[in-house]
């Protein structure tokens, strides 16, 4: 007689799975704190995450470590926030042990665009492939950021528990990325001077005139200026517009919002998209790595479009 069932055993504990749907399944969706997914979130689809560091004053941690009403009060009342991509060995050390217990890997990290820890995990990736010729560790540079990146990370986990199996998974992921539309509008431009973005002259006359920058994530995932609105609850309309312009009414169920320290301006976008488009989204705080390069008060919305 045959089983429909089977039970594997790893680590502490014993599992039961049906037969096939673990050998199609074989395998762990990896990101990073550039992500933004709440601990909530990762835990519900099942995905490990390796944080970045964030130094503040001197003081260095873990981007999980910084609660975001802590991190933005520290970053108003005038503490600059430097930030360190997650390291070679940190993504060596986490694929030998998923490897070691018998696991495949997907890694979808933040944009090169944005920060060298793809570079790092594409190495240990290639290392544990030499090392374990038998395991499958594919490290995907996504072009994507904050919700966004969690967004992609959220629809292949999806696309897992539906029984994808690791390459299908990582060409989905491959030809979903560019598709990934990132909408951000900032509060205070000082945090662009501080990162070079902008000179300190567009800084002080922008803030003077109520000026609200309004950017998008290109398909490099390199951040670029896409527009301008005056005022902060004209920058809120144009992110609700982008839904509509980029397409995001024929391909986007899932709608991701990301807010730094500005709830109240993310339940207003929240709002408006629903008025008019009867479509709800889901909120989450942008952490400590991403928050010190845009500053308190950004505010990002995030959708499946035509393209970027």
């Amino acid at each position: 007689m045959v089983l429909p069932f089977a039970y594997i055993s790893y680590g502490t504990g014993t599992k039961l799975f049906a037969k096939g749907w673990y050998f199609m399944n074989n395998y762990v969706i990896v990101t990073d704190s550039g992500s933004d997914l709440s601990e909530s979130e990762r835990k519900n689809l099942g995905i490990t995450s390796l944080p970045l560091s964030v130094t503040m004053d001197g003081d260095e941690r873990e981007d999980y470590a910084f609660s975001p009403n802590e991190f933005y009060k520290l970053m108003r009342g005038g503490a600059v926030a430097k930030t360190s991509a997650v390291n070679y060995q940190s993504f060596l050390d986490k694929f030998r042990s998923i490897a070691s217990r018998g696991y495949d890997a997907l890694y979808i990290g933040l944009s090169s665009g944005i920060s060298s820890t793809y570079a790092s995990a594409k190495a240990a990736a290639d290392r544990i492939k030499k090392e374990m010729p038998e395991r499958n560790i594919i490290a995907l540079d996504s072009k994507c950021a904050s919700a966004g990146l969690g967004l992609l990370v959220h629809l292949i986990a999806k696309k897992k528990s539906e029984g994808i199996e690791l390459n299908e998974a990582f060409e989905y992921a491959h030809s979903l990325a560019p598709k990934i539309c990132h909408q951000f509008t900032v509060d205070d431009l000082a945090y662009l001077r501080r990162g070079g973005r902008i000179s300190a002259a567009s800084a002080f006359f922008g803030n003077a005139l109520g000026i609200k920058p309004l950017f998008h994530v290109d398909n490099g995932g390199f951040l670029k200026a896409t527009d301008k609105a005056r005022g902060r609850r004209a920058a809120i309309e144009s992110l609700a517009d982008s839904f509509i312009t980029h397409g995001g009414e024929r391909h986007s169920e899932d709608i991701f919002i990301s807010h730094a320290d500005s709830k109240r301006d993310a339940e207003l976008l929240s709002d408006t998209l629903f008025e008019r488009y009867g479509r709800r989204a889901k909120t989450f705080d942008i952490g400590a790595v991403i928050g010190a390069h845009a500053g308190p008060g950004t505010l990002a919305l995030f959708f499946i479009g035509d393209m970027r």
